[in-house]
């Protein structure tokens, strides 16, 4: 059987030549990462809007790459040697600009399809996810924090923590820390509380509060748990299948626990599935791991625990959302030394700041 080989192969193809698609009020944003030039600077490149599509040609090639797509006004994209194509929908128009490189970001071919009569963005922004911009002035970022758990589902407890009063701890930590940048933040809960007795309306509810075209991220805070006692360490969880050899007992216990969060695992990782043939999904994929990816790094710089790394699992409030959405677990309270500190208002707070800081680099709200 040909098929795990066969989605490697579309991962890895789309990972290199198709563009991270970004809806926002006003305008469509596609994003072409571009390899390294052989001399030093931003690559150059011409542009051509003609007969409904803009043409643009690089002074590099890419891989060759072609493929459909359904955001507003663009319906394709071509890619061929040192030409980059898009067919855009009748009686649009679009602008293409080279960004160079930087902050560990590689240079990119970014092109913006006005779909209305907003203002179209600064082509200055070297942001893969943009701000949404307003027809007057900036409209604020929006962050929707999960603060997993709460109420008749109180998530892992130990003799040091119970994570449904960590993660919510957590969560205003990192609220009041974005709020103070200009962010504007929706908590999935305030208090010790459910969304819904119903665990799957309960995880639909939370992850619903993402599924508009304002919100920029959507970042779920848990504790880990594990019966083992000398596990430890953070982890962040993009949506996606779960890496060959990895277990499903997190996503299960995430999901419900027992036989719903079999049943809610299940679902999500079929959705997982479908992504593959989705190129807006991919793009929503690329700009979850890249969150994913920030957010680890602060964490594991600011607390010095053991990085166990980026992943994709099928984790059933991940999966709604219409932008970034992640799952980070910001440490075991099960384990002797993580639990104790996780009970501490200062490591809490060193955690917080991790989390706001990674999001405002994501953002670029600072």
């Amino acid at each position: 059987m040909k098929r795990p080989l066969l989605l490697l192969l579309l991962l890895a193809s789309t990972a290199v030549a198709a563009p991270r698609v970004g809806t926002h009020p006003g305008y469509t944003r596609l994003v072409f990462d571009l390899p390294r030039p052989a001399s030093s600077g931003t690559p150059a490149a011409s542009t051509q809007v003609t007969g409904g599509r803009v043409t643009v040609k690089l002074g590099l090639s890419l891989p060759a790459a072609r493929g459909r797509l359904s955001a507003p006004g663009v319906t394709g994209y071509t890619v061929a040697g040192k030409t980059v194509t898009v067919t855009l929908a009748p009686g649009r128009k679009a602008t293409a600009t080279v960004l160079p490189a930087r902050s560990g970001q590689p240079a990119r071919l970014v092109i913006d399809v006005p779909t209305a009569t907003a203002a179209r963005p600064p082509a200055r922004s070297p942001a893969a996810v943009t701000r949404p911009t307003g027809t007057a002035r900036p409209v604020r970022p929006v962050v929707v924090l999960d603060a997993g758990h709460g109420g008749i589902d109180q998530g892992m407890r130990s003799r040091w923590v119970t994570e449904a009063e960590v993660n919510l701890s957590v969560a205003r930590r990192v609220r009041d820390e974005l709020r103070k940048h200009g962010v504007e933040v929706v908590m999935s809960r305030e208090s010790n509380t459910h969304l819904s007795a119903n665990k799957a309306d309960d995880l639909n509810l939370r992850s619903r509060l993402a599924t508009n075209a304002r919100t920029t991220a959507f970042v779920s805070i848990h504790v880990n748990a594990s019966t083992n006692p000398a596990a430890h360490g953070i982890e962040t969880y993009y949506f996606g299948q779960p890496l060959a050899g990895q277990g499903r007992s997190l996503a299960v216990r995430e999901n419900g626990g027992g036989s719903l969060g079999q049943e809610l695992t299940r679902r999500a990782a079929n959705n997982a599935q479908n992504l593959l043939g989705d190129l807006l999904a991919q793009a929503k994929v690329s700009f979850s791991r890249s969150l994913a990816q920030k957010v680890q790094a602060r964490l594991v710089a600011a607390t010095g625990a053991l990085n166990r790394g980026v992943q994709t699992d099928a984790f059933y409030v991940i999966r709604n959302p219409t932008t970034a959405a992640i799952l980070v677990e910001i440490g075991f309270g099960s384990s002797p030394v993580e639990g104790p500190r996780l009970a501490q208002p200062a490591y809490r707070d060193r955690v917080a700041t991790a989390i706001a800081r990674a999001i405002l680099d994501f953002v670029h709200a600072e």
